[in-house]
């Protein structure tokens, strides 16, 4: 049994937020990995370009350097462009109005918060895996089924949500499971922004303890906890989906 000094619910409550920020940033990934397997597959070459623009830059750029960039770059980039803007609005309304004293009601600063850098970070790095793995998905389902729910008269909505989306969710399962598990284990670079996830409680505790090994370990365990839950609960839906191909 590992002798965790006192850090037990300290390195809990650490475990709590990873798993918030893990399930937040696969719901954005999963948004924005539709909206990029639909723009991939779209007749229009401007929405194709766009969207291969965004894959082939996130999938080129280490996910640390990005956590970096999205969350020191763009909290400068931010609060820039909110001083500019209360510059121009300040100096629109007194010209507007000579004998009015205008102040822009526009925040100064904005201070992003670790955690919604955390999720908008992972989220937007795992939209680019997600959106080839559905790009794929909806590949493989078989054109002509499309068609003759065209040829009975569905709407494409209707058509999409009755035999693309149940079909193309069987066949996206597999690299839908993997992005999870790899997205679970990227939270760990969230401690490097600061947030207080169990990766930092657990290195501070080891730099106080001077018991690295113990804290890391239980770290580790923990995430080994979550991923193979993570696999059971992904090898149940697979079954469940794949029951009418068999």
């Amino acid at each position: 049994m590992l002798d965790l000094q006192g850090y037990e619910t300290s390195i809990l409550n650490g475990a709590l937020l990873t798993i918030q920020v893990a399930l937040l940033s696969l719901l954005l990934a999963m948004t924005l990995g539709m909206i990029g397997a639909l723009a991939k597959l779209a007749p229009y070459r401007s929405a194709r370009a766009i969207a291969t623009l965004y894959t082939t830059i996130i999938r080129g750029i280490p996910d640390l350097v990005l956590m970096m960039l999205i969350f020191f770059g763009g909290q400068i980039l931010l609060n820039n462009s909110l001083y500019s803007i209360n510059e121009w609005l300040n100096e629109w309304f007194t010209s507007s109005n000579p004998n009015h004293e205008w102040t822009a009601y526009l925040p100064d600063y904005i201070d992003v918060s670790p955690f919604v850098a955390g999720v908008l970070t992972i989220g937007f790095i795992f939209g680019a895996y997600m959106a080839e793995t559905f790009r794929g998905a909806i590949m493989a389902v078989d054109k002509g089924e499309l068609e003759a729910a065209k040829a009975y008269g569905m709407s494409s909505t209707l058509a999409f949500r009755r035999i693309l989306f149940p079909q193309m969710v069987r066949h996206a399962l597999p690299g839908f499971g993997n992005n999870w598990l790899v997205l679970l284990k990227t939270t760990a670079l969230v401690s490097i922004i600061g947030l207080e996830d169990m990766v930092r409680v657990s290195t501070l505790a080891a730099g106080s303890t001077k018991m690295p090994f113990t804290f890391y370990m239980a770290v580790a365990v923990i995430f080994l906890f979550f991923t193979s839950v993570s696999t059971g609960l992904l090898k149940l839906v697979e079954r469940k989906f794949s029951i009418h191909a068999r």
